[in-house]
Formats: C-alpha cells, structure tokens, sequence
C-alpha cells in the first residue's frame, strides 16, 4: 500500500468515527437525556407522522448507528438508515427553514 492509499484509509477511518461519535451521543441524549416521551412530544409538535412510533425508532438508529460505525460493524447498513435519519430530519422538519442553521438543514446534510 502506498502513502497516499494508507492517509486515505486513515482519512476515511477519521470520518468514521467522528459521525458515529456524533450520532452516538445524539442519539444517547434522546434515550438518557430528554426520553423518549419528551422526544415523541417534540416530534409530534414538529408535524411528524406517529411521534410515538417514530421517536424511539430514530433515537435507536442514532444511537446503535453511532455506535456501529464507531466499531466498524455493519457500516453500509448502519450508514443506510442514518441517512435516511437524515434524509427525513431534513424533509420534515428543516427544509422550511431554508439552508443556514439554525433553523436550516445544513448541518444534516453534512452528516447525511
């Protein structure tokens, strides 16, 4: 392996844990911090569809995504269904709020 293949790996490595620490911890807030009832409630206050169904779904795949990528487990499925996390955040609840945070989408799309 070359030089510039292994800072590559390194690179992409780096990436990696980086959003799945990010997501760990966003997710770990939504579990330990706020609830899962708190969060059901702010969804549902942000027009998303069965709140109480959707509220511990998200939370699980942030945290269990966050925790897959840190570990290197299963990263395509876990960065499958963190996107689309993502991609429903953005569509639901940011995209009204034009690009810019904080009320804008910019900073899901970078993690999507």
């Amino acid at each position: 392996m070359d030089n510039g293949s292994n800072l590559q790996s390194w690179g992409i490595t780096l990436l990696r844990l980086i959003v799945g620490m990010v997501f760990l911890l966003h997710g770990g807030q939504k579990v330990f911090v706020f609830g899962i009832h708190r969060v059901a409630g702010y969804f549902g206050s942000i027009g998303v569809p069965s709140p109480a169904l959707f509220a511990p779904v998200v939370a699980v795949v942030e945290l269990l995504g966050g925790a897959a990528l840190i570990l290197g487990l299963a990263t395509r499925w876990a960065a499958i269904l963190l996107a689309v996390d993502m991609m429903g955040v953005i569509l639901v609840a940011k995209l009204s709020g034009g690009f810019f945070a904080p009320a804008g989408f910019e900073y899901e799309l970078t993690l999507l």
